[in-house]
């Protein structure tokens, strides 16, 4: 059961691996849009906020590039999802892996 499910885990990090090889450019943050007048949304425009190096950023972006950082903070967001999967994964693996030689070193 144990070596079936260290495959398994294994398999599942080998596409994650893949998985970031394909990755594009990314940003991390959130774009919003903000108005100059909130209460007659007057005045729109878009700002990125992130935090970088342990400092919270903001950037202005202009409207010919919002797409474009969409979808590089969405590419961002993906990412960090791929990672902490495979952290999880890494985790349980070396578990399991200790797990095995502690029942191996009882018998």
């Amino acid at each position: 059961m144990s070596n079936a499910k260290i495959t398994e885990i294994e398999k599942e990090i080998e596409q994650i691996k893949e998985q970031l090889q394909e990755i594009g450019e990314m940003r991390p943050g959130s774009l919003t849009q903000q108005y100059r007048v909130p209460s007659e949304k007057l005045g729109g425009y878009y700002q990125l906020s992130y935090m970088h190096k342990m400092k919270s950023r903001t950037d202005y972006v202009r409207p010919q590039f919002v797409d474009q950082i969409r979808t590089q903070v969405a590419t961002y967001k993906h990412f960090k999802k791929l990672v902490d999967r495979w952290i999880e994964l890494a985790i349980l693996h070396s578990k399991l892996i200790m797990d095995i030689a502690k029942k191996k070193g009882e018998k």
